[in-house]
């Protein structure tokens, strides 16, 4: 396992982001987005967000995991919470090493170690943290990182889970993976998202009690959602910049007509829980 303190860049020099080496025809979507100067890149928005914050509600003497803190944008919000103290996991060397530039006080790191083994204490976390990075996970991989983190949890901490989710909770296996096989052709990465009823499974079965259930549409790149996000004037960067870049400009629109199609059978799903024990 590869488990190192990232150390914060030197002065002046630009961080990197995962991902902008590659062409914008075999970039995954999310970071495609983030070159194109998408900050946000949470299925259901900064709003999710928000909720499954208020729901946590992190506290000065709370200990917290964040998992695959990607650019940082939620590191910043648990931040000016003023945890006790604050650690990313991040298996991509280039947003491990962005999120360390926001670790300016003593308490505060970031570490590059997959999810599945954060070689993290035991019992050493008041809250996780986690978005958008278990639907791109295989099955097996999903019960395995939902394990590793029971592990560093405490009895009676809280967990919030931010995921991409089939809507409804009956639909029909064909659906299902006609609408799973359309989003990973446009986003290029693999995603295997469950119903609602399959990711409160999936906590529930590793000892977690659900608390809380929220729900948003998978508006991703709508303009009501990119300003929500980004703000008027980083949603305007965001459009000029995809306008500009013909080489993005395609792989954009089809992501977007992609959530748009399937839309009636994806959501953005966020669930707050507290591990109440028995590790599977």
């Amino acid at each position: 396992m590869l488990l190192n303190k990232v150390s914060s860049l030197s002065a002046g020099e630009a961080p990197h982001l995962p991902g902008e080496s590659l062409e914008a025809s075999r970039m995954p979507g999310h970071w495609l987005l983030a070159r194109l100067g998408k900050r946000v890149l949470r299925p259901g928005g900064v709003g999710l967000t928000r909720k499954l914050l208020a729901g946590v509600a992190v506290g000065s003497t709370d200990d917290v995991v964040e998992v695959a803190p990607g650019l940082g944008a939620t590191t910043r919000l648990l931040l000016q919470a003023g945890p006790a103290s604050y650690t990313g996991v991040d298996r991509d060397p280039a947003s491990a090493e962005l999120v360390s530039t926001l670790m300016d006080e003593p308490g505060r790191t970031v570490i590059q170690a997959s999810a599945a083994d954060t070689g993290l204490p035991p019992d050493s976390a008041d809250v996780v943290f986690g978005e958008a990075y278990l639907t791109m996970q295989p099955d097996s991989q999903k019960e395995k990182i939902i394990s590793e983190l029971t592990r560093v949890l405490k009895p009676g901490g809280r967990f919030a889970l931010h995921e991409i989710a089939f809507a409804p909770d009956d639909i029909d296996d064909a659906t299902r993976k006609a609408v799973a096989k359309a989003l990973t052709g446009s986003i290029k990465v693999n995603v295997t998202p469950r119903t609602v009823a399959g990711w409160e499974e999936l906590l529930t079965s590793h000892g977690f009690r659900i608390d809380q259930r929220h729900h948003a549409p998978l508006h991703l790149l709508e303009p009501c959602r990119l300003i929500d996000d980004e703000g008027y004037l980083g949603a305007a960067r965001f459009v000029f910049n995809v306008l500009r870049d013909a080489d993005a400009r395609p792989r954009v629109t089809a992501m977007r007509e992609s959530m748009r199609r399937s839309g009636s059978n994806l959501q953005a799903i966020g669930l707050v829980a507290t591990f109440e024990g028995g590790r599977a």
